[in-house]
């Protein structure tokens, strides 16, 4: 059984390819090929539009007598798809480009109109920068400052792409705390300049106000009454600690009297309560009364108290009797 696929044929030893007759074929032969729509074009029998990249089956042909730096021109028939009139265009080598050459028209094409216009200024320019050279020179420096302009917009993006690649934090917030710091004792420069500025002098001494003789009255007028409201309150303080004992037969009564020290006022000794010591006399403690005193004493008495019950006391000899 033979190869499917055959790799090696075989040449027998009375092999001789002289004999073999060559084949003559025309110059101006047809091959059929496949190939696509180089641009965009318009039947002109039917109108059918043909779009860039659509794909045809082609007949390829060598022009005769037509050649660009000895490369060789070739064209092709298509068909239209719609009406199947035939449509030839051919290869442009000095243009890199197709030629349509019958049965169609090609369609505007804008970037090919751009593209020739600036390939035609840059060579209207090449060529003024020959003939001038104040021109030429005029050029160079502008190309040379825009490539400045360049070479730094570069190295501020480096800049960036850097600082945002590499972010401490905690820098950030030592940067931040100086700069309030800093801040801050600008400020407080700025605030003791100016004032130097209205309340100094050239020679940097500054100007202490002096008390008027009204504001000397007014500061003693308030130590003053800042001394009587303080006796007042010692005054109640007296009042208040003294008491006094009353008997039922209203002859003898015990007679108390209270020296109160002074309140300490010193201002180190603020927290401390002020305790004051009382200090009782033992004498003259019987006092013979007169009858008008008794009756003072009895209309007080009818008024209830509670010191005056504490201080009765009923004998023995009065509830026998």
């Amino acid at each position: 059984m033979s190869e499917r696929k055959v790799l090696n044929k075989y040449y027998p030893p009375d092999f001789d390819p002289s004999k073999i007759p060559r084949l003559r074929l025309p110059r101006d032969r047809q091959y059929t090929v496949r190939l696509m729509a180089p641009c965009n074009m318009r039947c002109t029998t039917c109108g059918e539009y043909i779009y860039k990249g659509k794909k045809f089956n082609a007949r390829k042909e060598t022009v005769q007598n037509e050649e660009y730096l000895g490369i060789k021109i070739f064209r092709f028939y298509i068909k239209c798809p719609c009406c199947l009139a035939e449509i030839t265009f051919k290869t442009d080598p000095e243009n890199a480009d197709y030629i349509v050459e019958h049965g169609a028209t090609r369609n505007f094409q804008a970037l090919k109109l751009a593209e020739e216009a600036a390939a035609k200024q840059a060579k209207e320019l090449e060529e003024e920068e020959k003939n001038n050279p104040m021109k030429l020179l005029e050029n160079r420096t502008q190309a040379s400052k825009r490539e400045m302009e360049v070479m730094e917009t570069l190295e501020e993006l480096k800049d960036l792409n850097q600082r945002h690649s590499k972010v401490d934090i905690q820098k950030l917030l030592v940067n931040k705390q100086q700069q309030l710091i800093d801040e801050s004792k600008q400020q407080e420069e700025e605030d003791e300049a100016f004032i130097r500025s209205v309340f100094g002098t050239s020679d940097g001494k500054t100007i202490k106000r002096i008390i008027d003789d009204d504001d000397e009255e007014e500061i003693s007028v308030n130590t003053k009454k800042e001394q009587t409201e303080s006796s007042s309150k010692k005054q109640k303080l007296t009042n208040s600690s003294i008491g006094t004992l009353s008997t039922t037969s209203n002859l003898v009564k015990l007679k108390t009297t209270s020296d109160v020290a002074p309140v300490n006022t010193n201002t180190s000794n603020r927290n401390q309560q002020s305790k004051p010591v009382i200090k009782k006399k033992l004498d003259n403690l019987v006092i013979i009364k007169k009858k008008s005193e008794l009756a003072i004493e009895k209309k007080q008495e009818s008024i209830p108290n509670a010191l005056s019950l504490l201080g009765t006391y009923s004998g023995s000899d009065t509830d026998s009797s």
